[in-house]
């Protein structure tokens, strides 16, 4: 089986890294593979739009009989694994990326109520709809659309709601206009899905999944607040774009110069130490020697392992969460880690001082 798959990749991002991870622990080495560089911008190539409108390196599997078992039968334990596949996203956005969210409208949440969505099917598997198909090309679309969800959600809030998420002194036009392009080309992107799906399809085929229950109540929004087509969007709109792009290790990278704030990077750290108590609290709660969702490596450790490997490559001190830190020691030297680790790592183990002075 290996042999007849293709790995698109490029070093060091935490989404390539965890396919990578996965695949050798489900001892499908051998895969072919081709090594994309960002620095060239080879991951914009045509062969990858094709695969990936947006352009962003990742790959969809599903091999369940072969291998480390990743995904636990017991619906308990398989609860805590995706409870933590979630939330995982909200540490890397903390570390990377911060957008600056209510409560209420926080991806977060979405995060959240698709995982208690995940656990209901599992748990009923046999009641009602049947919201996850058995057949593996299938659930990986629908998963794909779910975990896509986020995208969506995140570029309309930014839209509508910016005026409730970014404080008015850090507000500028040019955020504004670069995210209303955001949003329309994400629209264009949904609708082309449904377009290819063909007239009275779902949105992962032919009949309703949870990629349906989860995209469903963000696609509600548009129509609620007036947004009936793309070009609804006029320059100086009330409804406008939040600025999402403030973070914390890569600050610089994404926000341009002259809409950089101090105050906007010191909330971002407080929210950002603020997450990686709660992780740590995790492993305490599970013991020493524990992995994420209990006392066998499961998909939490395969998702989340990639980003905390990025805090003691920045030089976070390890007084700020040193059960993560203990846990990293205890993976980085797993087999299937080791043999997925980032090439430019290798050459040059230790990365930028971004995060010393958390």
């Amino acid at each position: 089986m290996a042999q007849s798959m293709l790995l698109y990749w490029g070093s060091g991002s935490p989404p390539c890294w965890r396919v990578m991870i996965a695949l050798e622990e489900k001892q499908l080495q051998g895969y072919k593979h081709k090594h994309l560089s960002f620095d060239k911008n080879e991951h914009k190539c045509e062969e990858v739009k094709a695969l990936n409108p947006r352009v962003q390196v990742r790959s969809d599997s599903a091999f369940k009989s072969q291998g480390t078992r990743l995904i636990p039968d017991d619906p308990a334990e398989q609860a805590l694994v995706y409870q933590r596949v979630f939330e995982t996203n909200n540490l890397q956005q903390k570390m990377c990326k911060c957008p600056q969210q209510s409560t209420h409208f926080s991806s977060k949440n979405m995060q959240t109520s698709s995982f208690s969505c995940c656990f209901s099917c599992s748990a009923f598997k046999s009641q009602g709809t049947r919201l996850i198909p058995d057949d593996p090309a299938e659930q990986a679309l629908v998963y794909q659309r779910v975990f896509e969800t986020n995208n969506l959600q995140q570029k309309m809030y930014d839209v509508a709601f910016y005026e409730w998420y970014v404080p008015e002194g850090e507000r500028h036009e040019s955020a504004l206009k670069r995210n209303k392009e955001s949003l329309i080309a994400e629209l264009k992107l949904w609708d082309g899905y449904l377009e290819k799906m063909g007239k009275g399809s779902y949105l992962a085929g032919k009949n309703f999944t949870m990629a349906d229950v989860v995209c469903f109540p963000v696609i509600a929004f548009f129509p609620r607040l007036h947004l009936k087509a793309v070009s609804d969007i006029p320059d100086g709109s009330n409804i406008c774009t939040v600025f999402c792009s403030d973070d914390v290790a890569f600050y610089e990278w994404y926000v341009p110069e002259g809409e950089r704030h101090e105050s906007a990077l010191k909330r971002n750290k407080e929210s950002l130490i603020a997450e990686l108590k709660l992780w740590d609290g995790y492993l305490e709660k599970m013991g020493k020697g524990s992995y994420l969702a209990g006392k066998n490596f499961t998909m939490a450790d395969v998702v989340c392992f990639p980003v905390i490997a990025f805090f003691p490559r920045l030089h976070c001190p390890p007084e700020r969460c040193p059960r993560l830190m203990e846990y990293y020691k205890m993976l980085k030297d797993r087999p299937s880690i080791k043999a997925s680790w980032p090439p430019h790592w290798l050459e040059k183990p230790e990365g930028q001082d971004n995060l010393k002075n958390l």
